[in-house]
């Protein structure tokens, strides 16, 4: 059991402390299988049981820290732990006091533990493959249980333990079209997969008829959950992080320095309750259960590393270094998705983004192109698949005074990163519909 074998190690590590000293550590850990599709079959199918551990070692304001993979053997990883604590003594003697240090003034251990309601991923891969049949279908699934645990010598303990499912596909058409997918969660339901998939064949369809090119200039547009969650991404890059705030290098300075508002239909937060994230950081702080960001428009809040608390003398509200959003959540419309085409009447249906960059960021613009299943939309039908277009406009424009509307159904998106692990990542995020959207290519 990953919970008391970690545990375990917590109560060896307090044993082997010389005076002076504390120590803190970290553990990521997942036991995950991964199937990867191509051409609506089965080319790769695994499992991966990774535990990693970071461990720091404090003594006189003085910090080390290094990582190592576990084996899951106490006995090796004992040993490998123990020439690590030896590296790390001899490191503190040559580093300078750490000014921004700061550990948590009270233990606070905590335990969520979600059980897993995943069905067999042979099972998911059956449904997946009677769906595709006669299709071209290329994607991976991702399943299984993530762990998180902090451990501190003051005996401080908390644990995460969660049980997930992430599906990223494609349905290819030809060339540079196809439509992209995801249905990911903490439950498998045949029935929503149905009818996801069903939604992307259908697109498949549309996909057949020939392509539009657009002159490029301003249009009516709907951005679906995944192509509005590329767009918050972008705005996740320093914008609610209180030390670039303070620096002037986040996107909504202006937000905090001249009162700049965005719509009032926009309320954004970290909820880390309803995400997948654990509720503490690696320096054992915990993390609220709800932190405001943007109420009705308005810039309400920040997230507050440990560090940056320190540097400015403030309060921290468990953000991880970053000071990223790890639990994104953006408040719900009254726009019904049923909807959507009929509000949009005559313009352009965007699934997906790709290439975002900032343009400039002082004004929070960001460029990017439409990807996949982007379509032209007339009287409220779809008439066209369009080409791939280039972006760039204000995020202070689509959010603001040309937002015409958020969904009033949200999609959860969970981060599809597995590049050296399994991101704990999510998004809530609806559907928006604004005027005016400017591509530029």
């Amino acid at each position: 059991m990953m919970r008391q074998y970690f545990h375990d190690l917590a109560a060896w590590l307090d044993h082997r402390l010389q005076a002076g000293e504390a120590w803190r550590c970290r553990l990521a850990a997942e036991d995950s299988d991964f199937v990867r599709f191509n051409r609506s079959a089965v080319r790769q199918a695994g499992h991966v049981r990774q535990i990693h551990l970071s461990l720091g070692l404090i003594r006189d304001g003085r910090q080390a820290e290094a990582g190592l993979m576990l084996a899951g053997n106490a006995e090796a990883d004992r040993a490998d732990l123990e020439r690590m604590l030896g590296v790390l003594r001899s490191q503190l003697a040559d580093l300078p006091e750490d000014p921004h240090l700061l550990r948590p003034d009270a233990v606070r251990s905590t335990e969520r533990i979600l059980p897993s309601r995943l069905p067999e991923s042979a099972r998911i891969v059956d449904t997946v493959l009677q769906a595709a049949r006669g299709l071209d279908l290329v994607g991976i699934l991702a399943a299984g249980p993530v762990y998180r645990g902090f451990a501190d010598s003051a005996g401080q303990r908390n644990w995460h333990e969660t049980a997930s499912f992430n599906f990223d596909w494609s349905l290819y058409h030809s060339r540079d079209k196809a439509v992209k997918t995801t249905y990911a969660g903490f439950e498998w339901d045949d029935p929503a997969f149905s009818a996801k998939f069903a939604d992307a064949a259908a697109q498949l369809e549309i996909l057949q008829r020939e392509p539009v090119t657009l002159a490029p200039g301003s249009y009516r547009a709907y951005l679906a959950p995944a192509a509005l969650n590329e767009m918050l991404g972008m705005l996740n890059w320093g914008g609610v992080s209180e030390k670039a705030l303070r620096t002037k290098q986040s996107p909504l300075r202006r937000m905090r320095e001249e009162g700049l508002a965005l719509s009032p239909a926009v309320t954004l937060a970290e909820h880390t309750e309803a995400g997948l994230a654990p509720g503490f950081q690696g320096d054992g702080f915990i993390k609220p259960a709800r932190v405001p960001l943007i109420e009705s428009g308005r810039l309400a809040g920040s997230l507050v590393s440990p560090r940056t608390a320190k540097e400015y003398g403030i309060a921290t509200n468990g953000a991880d270094a970053g000071e990223g959003m790890a639990s994104l959540e953006l408040g719900a419309g009254t726009l019904p998705l049923a909807d959507v085409l009929a509000e949009l009447d005559t313009g352009i249906f965007i699934g997906n983004l790709w290439y975002l960059n900032f343009s400039d960021r002082a004004n929070a613009r960001i460029t990017g192109m439409t990807r996949f299943a982007t379509f032209w939309v007339e009287g409220g039908r779809i008439k066209a698949p369009l080409n791939v277009m280039r972006f760039d406009d204000s995020l202070f424009r689509l959010f603001g005074d040309k937002l015409r509307g958020l969904t009033r159904e949200r999609e959860m998106l969970i981060d599809t990163d597995t590049y050296g692990a399994r991101s704990t990542a999510s998004a809530l995020v609806p559907g928006a519909l604004v005027e005016d959207f400017v591509f530029v290519l």
